[in-house]
This record gives C-alpha cells, sequence and structure tokens, in this order.
C-alpha cells in the first residue's frame, strides 16, 4: 500500500548501537500501552492488587509481555532481542511486636540482548512500563507520519 507497517527499535547502550529488534512490534506496543493503562486503574483483575504499581495486564499471568527479535527478511535471526516478563515476588515484611508476614509484589523484568549475547536488565512497576512503552509507541507513531498503531491498515489486521 506504500505506507510502512512494521517498526523496527534500534537499541543503544552509552550511546553505542547494541542491537536491532522488530518483528510488527508497533501494534503489540500499542496494545500493551493500552493494557497496561487499564490495569492502572483496576480493570478487570488487576483490581485485586491494592498498590497500582503492581497492576498490569492479565492476559499472561506472570508470562511474557513481549518478546521481540530481528529477523531478515530470509527469516534468519540476529541484531538483537527485546523482552518483557512479568514475575510476582514475595518480600517479607517484618512485624513491630507481632510476626511479619509476606507481601506480593509484580514487576516487569525487561531484557535487552545484543548481538554479541551480552544483556542488560531493569525491573519496572507498572507505572515505569507504561512510560517506557508509551514513549516508544508515540516515537514511533512520529516516525510513521502520525498513524496510530493500534490500527493495521493491512488488511484490517489489528483493529482493536
Amino acid at each position: 500500500m506504500g505506507r510502512p507497517y512494521e517498526v523496527t527499535l534500534e537499541l543503544w547502550r552509552d550511546g553505542t548501537p547494541y542491537g536491532m529488534v522488530g518483528e510488527r512490534c508497533g501494534w503489540l506496543l500499542a496494545r500493551l500501552a493500552r493494557g497496561v493503562a487499564d490495569a492502572r486503574e483496576g480493570r478487570g483483575d488487576a483490581g485485586l492488587w491494592p498498590d497500582p504499581d503492581d497492576r498490569f495486564p492479565e492476559d499472561e499471568p506472570d508470562g511474557e509481555l513481549f518478546s521481540f527479535r530481528y529477523r531478515t527478511r530470509s527469516g534468519a535471526m540476529g541484531g538483537g532481542e527485546l523482552r518483557c516478563q512479568l514475575r510476582t515476588i514475595p518480600v517479607w515484611m517484618p512485624g513491630q511486636g507481632r510476626r511479619g508476614e509476606w507481601r506480593l509484589t509484580r514487576r516487569a523484568y525487561v531484557e535487552a540482548w545484543g548481538p554479541g549475547g551480552v544483556g542488560m536488565r531493569a525491573v519496572l512497576t507498572s507505572a515505569e512500563l507504561a512510560g517506557f512503552v508509551g514513549v516508544l509507541v508515540t516515537e514511533a507513531e512520529r516516525c510513521l507520519g502520525g498513524r496510530d498503531l493500534a490500527r493495521n491498515p493491512v488488511e484490517g489486521a489489528g483493529n482493536a
């Protein structure tokens, strides 16, 4: 149709290129941004978590929120990987003059891997993940001339 529809993310580390990932990730990132915003507002099962920073989309509990790799046109993989996995972490809260208790927290583990096998990890609250994904979506939409990533013009795919 003469318009780009796939987003490729360039990963940088301390001002140095680190890798590239893609695989039609624009629509998935836009969907995740919407899902995190809804979860933070307490919609669905996410509302069971009292702290908004522990609220994430419930589609994949303790699962992968996204995983992007770079593939060449021939299908060969390489160039990097960016993935995000949701984890539930028990934290012991000692009590004063009484027994302590376990408190569950949830965090998004965002990992980036360069083509040389070196990796980095960030542990994010849902607010931090919303900010990170929101910046990616905004930048991609700007690069695509303002087109909404939540709508994919190819045969109606990705319409939400």
